[in-house]
């Protein structure tokens, strides 16, 4: 038994050797991604599996309810891999109930996220993986997690994120269950997206932009927005792909092309009416196009009107004879309305075009209805009425017939066009004509005879002599039920992705299905308001089925069937009417083939409302702890500070994760945390030759280099929301505000523990500027313009929208995510804009009054019909240069030592080097409208920010215990809390009983923002602000920056600012007698001396020679080039690199995944041991008398030179 069960446990779990067995999976998810499933096993593996899962069950039973917890976690595996994914996490709950150090199995944590990842619980597929990474950054398959993470990170529309766990997969040397090639296509393929949405949107903001250009652009960019996936979320898409159709239109009204765009638009989100209107303007402006009259096939489909979608589709093949989705979709109806004979015949045309993606599927679809056609009982057809007239007879009606003559005349007026210049100037000419230009007469001649036949001919064909020809596949089809219209790892469909086509027919983007919603159909895009979706089930794909469904796991989607979107229960019976088919008042076929688009028909908003985009249903913590590390983590400190913050002891909660369900939600709970391990048995106040001797011995005994001297911590956890729940009453508290009289109060010390006190989130000091007579003026636009007119200033393009309300593009719906594109200008030329922008408003006066008024009447219908106006807000202006900024840098010393930039109370002062936007200033200059999204500061910092005016701001702030819930939120949203851009809904903050504090910043007023508070904020007037962040010398930041640093570690987020190299400066500079804050920085120490040590000692046995490098005065703090992490005091860096004298830093975990053996890698040395040693045994608590600590609002000892500044 237990050679049975380590073997297979040994080659299947950590998965080294099962690479000749791996076969990719193809499973279609909730949002119809292609996903690639592991372990394929053979017959021989298989059958051991089944030994040890009856072994492990034998064992369970003997044990009588005493069983060990590591059998039910084995027991998982083991079903794991024979693919019993319900046994498996059963299984899973079983050890997670019973284990309490759960979270120290990285192969537990593994196989529950592949379980989640099966049954597309993706929100906890990703939390299960990001604790593997954390807990072991050196799992064996890592390399198979972050392409999930990618993936996964992909759906949701974190592409930031995406593309960083692709890029992780494709360094990783390791084996994979993708190929390298497949791995960097994948990664190409997602940047290559990126890409051209940034580079159409920087070209929008050249100047200057010729009408034509600006055409082209805008639809492209909109055309992206409908089809690719990874753009966001289809409602905010979607809403931003319309406004860039309709600019396009602006610019050029008469494009056919952005017409039909635009239709599909409207189509794809319900809007029935426009969409019938955006394609008649395509007809009007190009009548031969075999994509815009499929489409409206397709939507008279979806409106139950089989006769008019028949004539639309007839003239689609008319056009395109290869039209492989008009094909697809006309068989389709056919076949919904009983007239098999009919249908196979098109899906017999459809299957000769080249453009035909999956003929098998197809020929499959055609047997079954051969099939079922040999079963019926002869004449039961003949008998039957038909609905439709048959495709022979389809060609003979009057939309076709009219097209068909109108293509006849326009192909002679082409050829009569063609041959005018050359061939008449012949026959007129033939008298004179020498013996070679008579041949070409004669040539030309017969050649103009033939092809009058062949237009004769062609306009006249039946469908069985359509065949296919080379004409590509149509990008605008209809007929793709994959979200991969391409082949995922094709590099000329990432390339066609982003090319651009001047044909009729385009080409350089692939397109979402249509949605069709007529008897019997099931479509992947959401129907109109009130439309049948018809029978769910697929069609049968293998050749063993045997029934038209085809059985799909719990909590999936079932998988998609043919190419073409429109599904069939193969059950159904053909001709039933749809039951719920929408009663839309629709013009009839033919006003398509009269005139324009008439200007009278109107839309109800109300009954084509977007479909809501996809939530993911969350649960909530009850018990969470913040005091976590991994084996280099800091966080598991002793420190409990105050009542706000989240407890460092949690109590143990064993409740068993739910059992599978019919949603993602009941999937999974928070796994609550384990208790740590209490402080009187670890000892932080060892001797550093103590701590050398312990990791010496560590290393002598062979345990890896993941062990640690202390028990490990759980991975942090968001906080759980703060009980019990604030009064309704409660939720808008008044914001602290002091009002300073003159220089005194300023720096009176009870206003720095004021505002530094847990319990005040944020602080208005109001009249600051006046009291220290501050000259506001050095930051006025007009004196930057002339300090330093070409300045570069970030730019934020957005929306101009009311501060409490954050609507989508079109002003459809209010949303979480807040949209921004980024380029750069210069002070100069942002002053410009910022003097016009203020021009315009004044000329604008009388005008803006009246439409508030209009707004105050019916505030959501206006904003529903007209679009928001874009805006420019210039962020993040560099100030640190103290030659350029001498002036206005010197003016901010007049502040008080606890708000300056550079103070020795200042925790950022000490990192010994510059980071930007933190421990140096920055400006903004801004118009009304402009936003800062929601967001904490950098590591939980403190903030500083001070309006220069002349305009006020608007900011909103809740307190750092309820950054849970805000996360909660993101997470539903789809957007990542810590990099993504949001701004949150008041009623959903209201309703979750969260307070907010809502004030106006006045020129002149400083707002200090407290230790994590989460903020937004929006410009009401014109103004210009400055901020920088600032980190009180106490326990509480020290802690929250901490908890933050190993949160921005399991999310893979990098931490500007690195607290390990923090912490040792503080252990040099300062000498601390706050107990809580001194164990802190001590217990950091010892972690990283020990880490450091055991990195030596490994190093040293496996022969690899440390390279002496030490730092230079100023010098940064050093992160892993690839992952982000911080990298203290031993470097790896390539060979090549460190030859260069580039030094292109690697952490050792992915130095080894490149090169395992370090072959390629230098491993450079910062400091000597003995130094560590001295800073470590030196760094000691102090003691300071009760007086002493009145007088001073710091509770520490400054030990530092003032050289130090």
């Amino acid at each position: 038994f237990r050679s049975i069960s380590e073997s297979f446990v040994n080659t299947a779990l950590v998965f080294p050797d099962w690479r000749d067995d791996v076969e990719k999976k193809i499973s279609a998810t909730t949002t119809n991604k292609l996903f690639y499933m592991l372990w394929r096993r053979g017959h021989q593996r298989g059958a051991r599996g089944h030994q040890a899962v009856s072994c492990y069950n034998n064992l369970i039973l003997k044990a009588e309810g005493k069983v060990d917890p590591d059998i039910f976690c084995q027991l998982g595996h083991f079903h794991l891999l024979l693919e019993d994914y319900p046994k498996a996490l059963s299984a899973y709950q079983r050890y997670f109930s019973l284990q309490p150090d759960y979270w120290k199995n990285a192969s537990f944590l593994y196989g529950l996220g592949l379980v989640y990842f099966h049954y597309n619980a993706f929100q906890w597929a990703i939390k299960a993986f990001q604790e593997v990474l954390y807990i072991d950054p050196s799992f064996s398959r890592a390399k198979e997690i972050h392409l999930r993470l990618g993936l996964m990170f992909k759906v949701n529309t974190d592409h930031e994120s995406s593309l960083k766990h692709f890029q992780l997969a494709l360094i990783d040397s390791n084996l994979c269950t993708l190929s390298k090639a497949e791995s960097k296509s994948l990664t190409t393929h997602h940047f290559l997206q990126i890409s051209a949405k940034e580079a159409y949107e920087s070209l929008l903001q050249t100047e200057n932009l010729p009408a034509q250009v600006k055409a082209t652009t805008l639809q492209q960019l909109g055309w992206m927005h409908h089809t690719v996936e990874q753009l966001g979320d289809k409602g905010t898409k979607e809403s931003y792909a319309i406004q860039c159709l309709q600019k396009s239109l602006e610019a050029d009204p008469n494009s056919g092309q952005s017409w039909y765009f635009l239709g599909r638009c409207y189509s794809s989100i319900g809007k029935v009416q426009d969409a019938f209107i955006s394609y008649r303007q395509s007809i009007d402006k190009s009548e031969a196009s075999a994509d815009t009259w499929c489409s409206i096939g397709v939507l008279y489909q979806q409106q139950n009107q089989p006769m008019d979608a028949l004539q639309a589709y007839i003239c689609a093949v008319q056009l395109d004879h290869n039209h492989a989705a008009a094909w697809m979709d006309l068989g389709t109806l056919y076949e919904s309305c009983g007239q098999p004979h009919d249908a196979i015949k098109c899906y017999i045309n459809a299957t000769r075009s080249k453009a035909c993606v999956n003929t098998a599927a197809l020929a499959q679809r055609i047997k079954l209805l051969q099939a079922q056609l040999c079963n019926l009982q002869p004449g039961s057809l003949q008998n039957k009425s038909k609905m439709l007239p048959s495709i022979e007879e389809a060609w003979s009606l009057p939309i076709p017939a009219e097209l068909t003559s109108r293509q006849g005349a326009l192909n002679a007026a082409q050829a009569q066009q063609v041959r005018d210049p050359l061939l008449e100037h012949l026959r007129t000419n033939r008298a004179i004509l020498k013996p070679f230009q008579v041949q070409m007469l004669d040539q030309l001649e017969n050649q103009f005879s033939l092809m009058q036949q062949h237009q004769q001919q062609g306009l006249h064909k039946g469908p069985g002599s359509h065949s296919a020809g080379p004409n590509g596949e149509p990008p605008f089809s209809s007929s793709s039920s994959s979200s991969f219209p391409q082949t995922a790892f094709s590099s000329s469909a990432i390339l066609n992705q982003v090319g651009h086509s001047s044909g009729s027919t385009p080409n350089h983007l692939s397109s979402p299905p249509h949605s069709t919603t007529t008897s019997g159909l099931h479509t992947k895009d959401n129907a109109p308001s009130g439309g049948n979706t018809g029978a769910g089930a697929t069609l049968p794909l293998g050749p063993d089925t045997t029934t038209g469904v085809i059985p799909s796991p719990p909590s999936a989607t079932p998988a998609q069937g043919l190419t073409n979107h429109i599904q069939l229960r193969v059950t159904d019976k053909p001709g039933s009417p749809a039951s719920g088919a929408p009663t839309l008042d629709n013009p009839p076929f033919s006003a398509l083939l009269k005139g324009k688009a008439n200007n009278t028909t109107t839309t109800n908003d109300d009954n084509n409302n977007s479909s809501s985009p996809m939530s993911t249903t969350t649960t909530t913590t009850t018990t969470t702890t913040t005091a976590v590390h991994s084996s280099n983590s800091l966080s598991c400190l002793k420190s409990q500070t105050d009542s706000q913050g989240p407890t460092v002891n949690g109590k143990e909660d064993s409740r068993s994760p739910q059992k599978v369900g019919t949603s993602e939600g009941a999937l999974h709970r928070h796994l609550a945390p384990a208790g740590l391990a209490p402080w009187t048995s670890v000892s932080i106040y060892p001797s550093s030759s103590d701590v050398l001797k312990a990791c010496r011995n560590l290393g002598k005994n062979g345990l890896s280099t993941s062990s640690i001297i202390l028990d490990k911590c759980p991975p942090p956890r968001p906080p759980s929301t703060p009980s019990p729940p604030l009064p309704k009453d409660k939720l808008n508290p008044p914001t602290p505000s002091i009002y300073l009289e003159n220089k005194r109060d300023a720096f009176y010390p009870p206003l720095h523990q004021f505002c530094t006190n847990p319990a005040n989130p944020v602080t208005v000091i109001r009249g600051l500027a006046g009291a220290l007579k501050l000259d506001l003026g050095l930051f006025s636009t007009k004196t930057l313009v002339e300090a330093n007119p070409d300045h570069l200033v970030e730019v934020r393009t957005q929306l101009a929208q009311p501060t409490d309300e954050n609507w989508d593009p079109s002003g459809s719906r209010k949303m979480w995510r807040c949209e921004s594109s980024r380029s750069h200008t210069t002070i100069i030329k942002y002053a410009q804009y910022q003097a016009s922008s203020f021009q315009e408003s004044l000329r604008e006066e009388n005008e803006k009054k009246k439409e508030m008024e209009a707004e105050a009447a019916s505030s959501d219908s206006r904003r529903r019909k007209c679009p928001f106006k874009h805006i420019k807000f210039g962020t993040n202006i560099d100030l640190s240069d103290e030659k350029k900024w001498k002036q206005q840098l010197q003016e901010l010393t007049k502040l008080p030592a606890f708000a300056r930039v550079v103070s020795a109370g200042n925790l950022l002062s000490h990192v010994g080097h510059t980071i930007l936007g933190m421990n140096t200033v920055q400006l903004y200059m801004k118009v009304p409208g402009s936003r800062t999204p929601g967001h904490q500061e950098n590591n939980n910092f403190c903030s500083v920010n001070i309006n220069i005016g002349p305009g006020d701001c608007e900011w909103f702030a809740v307190p750092e215990p309820y950054w849970g819930v805000i996360n909660s939120f993101c997470e539903r949203n789809n957007i990542n809390f810590l990099m993504g851009s949001w701004w949150p809904n008041l009623e959903d903050l209201y309703a979750t009983n969260v307070p907010v504090y809502r004030f106006i910043q006045r020129p002149g007023d400083l707002v200090w923002l407290n230790t994590g508070t989460i903020h937004w904020v929006q410009a009401i007037g014109w103004c210009n602000n400055i901020a920088w962040n600032v980190g009180p010398l106490t326990a509480h930041q020290y802690k929250l920056a901490v908890e933050r640093y190993e949160w921005n570690k399991l999310q893979s987020v990098k931490s500007i600012v690195p607290m390990i190299h923090l912490s040792w400066n503080l252990a040099r500079n300062i000498k601390v007698s706050d107990h809580k804050l001194f164990e802190m920085i001590k217990y950091c120490l010892l972690r990283t001396l020990k880490q450091c040590q055991m990195q030596r000692e490994l190093l040293l046995a496996a022969g690899k020679e440390l390279v002496w490098h030490g730092r230079t005065q100023n010098e940064p703090a050093h992160y892993c080039s690839i992952c982000e992490v911080e990298v203290y005091d031993l470097l790896f860096v390539t060979s090549e690199s460190n030859s260069r004298k580039t030094y292109v830093v690697h952490c050792q975990d992915c130095a080894r995944r490149g090169s395992p053996n370090l072959d390629n890698f230098v491993v450079l040395e910062q400091y000597k041991v003995e130094e560590l040693m001295q800073v470590y045994d030196h760094f000691t608590l102090v003691s300071v008398s009760h007086r002493e600590r009145c007088k001073s609002p710091f509770s520490f000892v400054l030990a530092f030179s003032l050289q130090f500044f």
